[in-house]
């Protein structure tokens, strides 16, 4: 049985749909519904950057073309996603407010360009935002075509405008309690002479102004501050599209992470978490791009813990990465259907059709420049709505993960901004893939979480570098061991706090010292022409980027290093706290140390894991396994116990054989 309501009865499949750009080929928009539905498409997202056909005169409205869309998409079975057009506003807006128009990080008036260049904080644009909304959701708000409101587009960017300087300030007045000693002790502001004695004297970051790296605390706030202002004008536009019908569910598509802006906070209020996903398959190091992906999609299911919507990708290239690598045989199925195995219930596309002019002509689409229902890219496409349609009984299905790995965009601020270790790239995002890498390669589901997720129900938290974390997330981790869970810290964990200030006493900060039993009393940040290694179980691993010299307290040495004026201190160590057990790993290695070290803790938890040959994994959707291949040759992998394939109904036995870039949705055969 499903585990929620499902946004609609089946799996989504569809595209952006842009016909405002086909209005002068009228035999285009009559072609298009029929050759949807051949591709097994059954939904649309409509109006995206329709706002200068929708408005193209201020204050008039004109949806008779709209109507015409919804109407014949409808013919065809195919429902429509209706988007919020305000991450495109017409020109005529641009030029007569200039308010609307962002200021840039040089102080600068943007002119009229691109898109995504508002200013969230403008009370005309807001003005103009809502008016649309509205106007919107009273004609279509109750039409039965109309399945989910795609609010605005990937937002993000920031405005430096002075509209957006007083708002900052008086966020932080909030903050603070209008208490400007407190703000300058969570800044250190006294640091050269830095004190604020009036609020007026408080700037963004800018190019001219002071650096991200100076005042670090200014900089995290600036950065809250525009998730803040952001998410205020997402739940603006809701509040407005929700006031005509509230049943209709909302979306907005979020990117591929980190961001600038707080994914987390703009989740709360969406009913349904989508997003874009755009990998670089075929590079050198394939299995790379098929684990990066894989965290991402699990980190935007983690957002609502319940199934997201695969808002974008690409039926065969994008025309803006480095290099337009056209999609290899059988990659579009198993790209779309890893997001499905990791929670997605829609495979959608960007785009429907190719246009033949702006700057995404080139970009992959269902329908090329030919205009025909026909092609490799085409078949593709039909041939995924095909095993969607197949696959319809875990639409709304759930992941039960028993292992979490925390990524937050807080921490990736921080430690980016912050001026020590190794300055050039602190690869937090590598340490999480490389922690995660180890539950991918056994076919362990991981959620991705926040700091501030709830950990009950985890039997294991892995925390890669998670240098800031708030006096509230520390509390949550000593509670999490204290209670029975098993907890894994690495090397520059719980050094500051939310607003950057290094935690006194020692690190890792307050109690997590008891929790993981040492005092981490230097790092040492490595050349790359350094060698260091750990000596552990009678094996040697290889050690890179930083080495942390360590004290223990309570904890037991595991493992200990083998060069430099610290060989022989303690490198991996375990701790027993309370009911549970956390774990330390002093050093960045190169993998083989802590994926030994994964082994034998999910042994110990009892937690499944498969014997998967290399590029190989398993993703369940309970009771729905999903077997993927990421390499180009064929493989046999073991898959204990019997099932059936959902799509060709062959039986298996103990162990599947998959092609190259293949994958396999099995059931167990009762």
């Amino acid at each position: 049985m499903k585990e929620y309501a499902a946004l609609h009865p089946h799996f989504l499949h569809g595209a952006d749909y842009n016909p405002d750009q086909w209005l002068a080929y009228p035999e285009v928009l009559e072609q298009d519904p029929e050759m949807m539905a051949q591709a097994h498409c059954n939904c649309m997202s409509v109006g995206i950057f329709s706002w200068a056909m929708l408005e193209p005169v201020e204050g008039e409205y004109h949806f008779e073309q709209l109507d015409r869309f919804i109407e014949n998409l409808a013919k065809k079975g195919v429902k429509t996603i209706l988007a919020t057009p305000s991450a495109a506003r017409p020109r005529w807006m641009a030029e007569k407010y200039e308010q609307v128009r962002r200021v840039n990080k040089s102080g600068i008036r943007e002119q009229y360009n691109t898109r995504h260049n508002h200013c969230y904080t403008s009370p005309i644009y807001r003005q103009k935002t809502v008016a649309i909304d509205k106007a919107l959701a009273e004609r279509y708000g109750h039409n039965p075509n109309v399945i989910l409101w795609h609010i605005s587009n990937e937002f993000g960017g920031e405005c430096h405008c002075e509209l957006c300087q007083d708002a900052f300030r008086q966020f932080l007045k909030k903050k603070y309690n209008n208490d400007l000693d407190k703000l300058n002790h969570a800044w250190w502001s006294s640091f050269w002479s830095h004190t604020v004695t009036d609020w007026a004297q408080i700037h963004s970051p800018m190019e001219h102004g002071e650096p991200d790296i100076i005042m670090t605390g200014l900089y995290l706030d600036w950065r809250n501050f525009v998730t803040y202002q952001t998410t205020d004008f997402m739940r603006m536009e809701i509040d407005a599209v929700k006031s005509v019908n509230p049943h209709i569910p909302v979306t907005t598509n979020l990117m591929w992470i980190p961001q600038n802006v707080d994914y987390d906070a703009l989740a709360k209020y969406v009913d349904v978490v989508s997003w874009d996903s755009y990998p670089s398959w075929h590079e050198q190091d394939q299995i790379r791009c098929a684990v990066e992906t894989a965290f991402c999609h699990n980190y935007f299911r983690s957002l609502k813990h319940k199934p997201f919507l695969l808002m974008e990708s690409t039926p065969s290239n994008t025309n803006w990465q480095a290099v337009s690598k056209l999609k290899r045989p059988g990659m579009h199925r198993l790209a779309s259907l890893q997001a499905v195995a990791h929670g997605s219930d829609s495979v959608q596309y960007f785009q429907w059709r190719k246009g033949r002019g702006g700057s995404e002509k080139f970009h992959g689409a269902v329908i090329d420049h030919n205009g025909k229902a026909a092609g490799r890219v085409f078949e593709d496409v039909k041939q995924v709505g095909i095993s969607l349609e197949k696959l319809d009984a875990i639409c709304g299905t759930k992941t039960n993960a028993r292992v979490a790995v925390i990524f937050d965009h807080k921490n990736c601020w921080a430690l980016s901004n912050t001026s020590g270790f190794i300055n050039a790239d602190k690869k937090y995002m590598q340490t999480c893939l490389q922690h995660y890498k180890s539950f991918w390669k056994r076919g362990v589901d991981v959620d991705v979480i926040s700091t501030g997720a709830d950990l009950t129900g985890y039997d294991l938290v892995v925390m890669p570098m998670l240098y800031s974390m708030p006096l509230e997330q520390i509390d949550r981790i000593e509670r999490y061991v204290a209670q029975g869970g098993t907890a894994v810290a690495t090397y520059a964990t719980g050094y500051v706090n939310d607003t950057d200030l290094c935690y006194l006493g020692g690190f890792p900060g307050n109690q997590l010292k008891d929790v993981f039993g040492l005092i981490a009393d230097e790092i040492d940040s490595l050349y790359e022409t350094d060698k260091n290694a750990v000596l552990w179980d009678n094996n040697t691993y290889d050690v890179v980027d930083y080495c942390e010299l360590i004290t223990p307290t309570t904890a037991e040495v595991l493992g200990a290093y083998k060069e430099d004026f610290y060989a022989g201190l303690p490198a991996l160590l375990k701790n027993s706290y309370k009911k549970g057990t956390a774990y330390y790993i002093g050093c960045r290695d190169t993998g083989a140390l802590s994926d030994k070290l994964y082994a034998q803790i999910l042994e110990k938890l009892q937690i499944q894991t498969y014997d998967l040959p290399e590029g190989v994994t398993v993703t369940s959707r309970a009771p729905y396994l999903f077997v993927q291949n990421y390499n180009d040759y064929d493989i046999t992998a073991s898959v204990p116990g019997c099932y059936r394939n959902m799509e060709t109904g062959e039986q298996y036995s103990g162990s599947i054989s998959l092609n190259g870039l293949d994958i396999a949705v099995l059931y167990p055969n009762d």
